[in-house]
């Protein structure tokens, strides 16, 4: 084979997988499971602190994955000490915490597409994102068309927090 022709083939793989990656962003269901995550997020990678015995928990493991993210579940017996260890207030605490590769920390049921937006640009001197309690319609908290609004908290190194995304409607989580 020639450089010619294999740079050639090159050029052709690469458009391929290009054209793969734009499927997948598109939305189409085929394309995002666990083992295909989209371009954009394949980088995203938590570990999620849970109960094991928590379905709700389970549904937003499957929520972050279903939009490409690579979640590693962790049951922990001891999900009080996980919380401490990462300094999460008893105010800001929710049912699962979920640790980014970066270290940032992700409290409850933060929307993934937040999620995806805080790491491509983590304001300074920012630990994490948090929904506290369990904000009923929230990803993972889906009960029919049901929804309470509420504020994901942006959590500070400095221990101050404030509102970082307020969220009053189910569209606005996707």
């Amino acid at each position: 084979m020639t450089i010619k022709s294999m740079t050639s083939a090159l050029v052709a793989l690469a458009v391929l997988a290009l054209a793969a990656c734009a499927d997948a962003e598109s939305g189409s269901q085929s394309a995002q499971n666990d083992s295909a995550p989209t371009t954009a997020s394949a980088a995203i990678e938590l570990t999620t602190f849970k109960s094991a015995t928590c379905g709700c928990c389970k549904k937003w493991v499957a929520h972050a994955r279903d939009n490409g993210f690579n979640v590693t579940a962790k049951d922990v017996d001891d999900l009080n000490g996980v919380k401490s260890r990462h300094q999460i207030e008893p105010r800001h605490q929710s049912c699962h915490t979920s640790v980014s590769t970066e270290g940032y920390v992700f409290e409850g049921h933060v929307p993934a597409k937040l999620i995806r937006q805080f790491l491509q640009n983590p304001p300074a001197g920012a630990r994490g994102l948090a929904v506290p309690a369990m904000p009923l319609g929230s990803p993972g908290m889906e009960v029919e068309d049901r929804f309470t609004p509420y504020n994901v908290v942006l959590l500070n190194s400095d221990g101050s927090e404030s509102v970082y995304a307020r969220i009053d409607s189910i569209e606005q989580q996707h």
